[in-house]
């Protein structure tokens, strides 16, 4: 295969940001469609296997809505939903776990594994590395939690002997019992906890518009004091709505930088931290 000097510049101007982030924690919420396609499933975890060779610490925090009602259909029980919350009674939350904590992340685990990495799948129940409590709210959506605490000492083991974090989205309580928790939430608090240098909310959309219908209204940058102002005004709607709570979450904890990112656009990883440009909405103080 003959090499341009176009390919060869492209790798050299990402030089600067190896550099930047080599030893430096990368959190990534990853979920939605990316999840469901598994050509774009295996692109996801290459460039995470990428990331974690040229010198980055990737956490990979994961949900898997869509995997959890197709299950949940199967076998005869129908999802039900307040609020974009998913009503989690003690039947529910099994299925949940049994998804979560096994199908979908032992399937990442694996694809990463098989790209050369070193992955280790986790859920919040490890080591009580999420410890959550019943979730606020005027209606009772059962095991659905809200995190308490993060523990994040087992991750920070783990990415000190060169192993890369999975970790599924299921909580444990104070009596022990499995909380169903948001996965834009843990992503917040675990990149707070370990003291990440970024946030990127893997997602099915570009980022964030002033008016959706409308793509010439797209932001590329938005402080937070704005996005609180979009979310009282529903210019950011409920699907967001966690992703940005989310990142406020990661800043309020000293991350450097959070990102939404179009996580069905190939390499979109890549294109956020090797260029520079980006792609996608970065959320600032």
């Amino acid at each position: 295969m003959n090499y341009t000097s176009e390919e060869a510049n492209i790798l050299v101007q990402a030089l600067p940001y190896i550099q930047r982030y080599a030893g430096k924690i990368i959190v990534i919420k990853y979920g939605g469609n990316a999840m469901i396609d598994d050509d774009l499933k295996i692109g996801v975890c290459r460039d995470v296997v990428l990331m974690h060779y040229v010198g980055m610490k990737p956490i990979l925090v994961h949900g898997g809505g869509p995997e959890i009602s197709a299950v949940m259909q199967k076998l005869g029980k129908e999802p039900e939903f307040v609020d974009g919350r998913r009503v989690t009674d003690a039947e529910t939350m099994e299925i949940v776990e049994m998804v979560l904590a096994g199908k979908t992340n032992k399937g990442i685990v694996s694809i990463i594994n098989n790209l050369g990495g070193r992955a280790v799948g986790l859920s919040g129940k490890d080591a009580n590395l999420i410890v959550a409590e019943k979730a606020d709210g005027d209606v009772d959506l059962g095991f659905v939690g809200q995190v308490a605490k993060v523990n994040p000492m087992i991750l920070t083991d783990l990415l000190e002997h060169n192993y890369i974090p999975v970790v599924s989205s299921v909580a444990i309580g104070p009596n022990g019992e499995s909380f169903n928790v948001n996965a834009d939430h843990i992503a917040g608090e675990i990149a707070a906890e370990v003291g990440a240098a970024k946030l990127m909310m893997m997602t099915d959309v570009p980022g964030i518009y002033s008016d959706f219908a409308d793509k010439s209204t797209f932001i590329s940058e938005l402080k937070v004091a704005d996005a609180k102002r979009m979310i009282r005004s529903k210019q950011i709607g409920r699907g967001m709505i966690p992703k940005v709570e989310a990142c406020m979450t990661a800043l309020a904890g000293d991350v450097e930088r959070t990102h939404i990112i179009d996580g069905t656009m190939s390499h979109s990883l890549l294109m956020e931290i090797f260029t520079d440009t980006g792609i996608g909405t970065m959320i600032v103080p």
